[in-house]
């Protein structure tokens, strides 16, 4: 679908935030890691909830040929937490994802970071916003070649200047070697195997200390052992960091990593589950789409929970 401003604005948005190009650990602690960025402009108030929306709605085009993307979705998701985002093709997940992160704007209702109410921002406000307060990990990992995996892991420390960028390369080595990647950040993108560099997009998002982490498909591109790990240090920054995470899937297996799962279809929240093995999230997918086909679904999965 074509949606408003299209992919390749919100690619350059991504870009001036220093998230886009081309594309389990245990023991997180960087408290040696020196500092994320400086509270900016528009400090978190730190006992709000992470991600509030009410009654947002996205429409694109005019008139009867007008496509109700969001249709007025309330929700509120707490600090500390990791939410899967499911639905079928069209059911508005994509366009959620953009509007919670500020990629793209509401048609109406309010969305709030942090605590922070962004639907009346600016282009130049949303771009420090991203920059300074949101991490984006991607399935094609957007990392830029010509750089080095320091550098990438750098990249928003740099952009945000000043004091964000103090102690920037004790924090970055102390993440790439948390993920896993100790001893590789002078090699390049290109030399690294997709995990790796999905592993790298990881730490890049964590760099700043983030409100919230936005995840689209991150596993897409990897094969099922590979994912797996990658999930694991997406729960293990959730459960030993604090952060916050929302991802976009299509994967049973990866939403079971998650505390909950959310369907959306036709625009609207249609249903959610708690934290839940993959073979019960695709029965639920599957009722949910209206194939009839959830035994099926169901039995497909059940190794993946396994």
């Amino acid at each position: 679908m074509g949606f408003g401003r299209g992919k390749r604005q919100r690619e350059r948005q991504l870009r001036s935030s220093g998230h886009a190009g081309r594309g389990g650990n245990d023991g997180w602690d960087l408290s040696d890691a020196g500092p994320g960025p400086g509270p900016g402009p528009h400090a978190p108030t730190r006992t709000a909830a992470a991600v509030q929306l009410s009654d947002v709605r996205r429409s694109y085009g005019r008139g009867a040929a007008a496509v109700q993307a969001l249709r007025g979705i309330d929700l509120t998701l707490p600090r500390g937490s990791f939410t899967a985002v499911m639905g079928p093709s069209g059911s508005g997940k994509s366009t959620f994802l953009q509007c919670a992160a500020g990629l793209d704007h509401p048609s109406s209702g309010s969305v709030r970071l942090g605590g922070t109410e962004i639907t009346g921002m600016n282009e130049n406000q949303l771009t420090e916003l991203r920059r300074s307060r949101l991490g984006f990990i991607f399935q094609a990992f957007n990392l830029l070649p010509s750089l080095t995996v320091e550098q990438n892991v750098l990249l928003p420390l740099r952009l945000a200047g000043g004091r964000a960028a103090a102690g920037g390369a004790a924090r970055a080595a102390a993440l790439l070697a948390q993920v896993g990647l100790e001893g590789k950040g002078h090699r390049r993108p290109g030399e690294l195997s997709g995990g790796q560099q999905q592993r790298v997009a990881i730490a890049r998002a964590l760099v700043t200390r983030p409100d919230v982490i936005f995840a689209d498909e991150p596993t897409g591109a990897l094969d099922t052992t590979t994912a797996a790990e990658v999930l694991a240090l997406l729960r293990g920054a959730v459960d030993s960091l604090g952060a916050t995470v929302v991802m976009v899937t299509h994967d049973p297996a990866a939403a079971a990593h998650a505390d909950q799962v959310l369907f959306l279809a036709d625009g609207l929240l249609a249903d959610r589950l708690p934290r839940s093995p993959a073979p019960v999230i695709a029965a639920r997918m599957a009722a949910l789409t209206g194939r009839g086909a959830a035994p099926a679904a169901a039995d497909a999965y059940a190794g993946a929970a396994a």
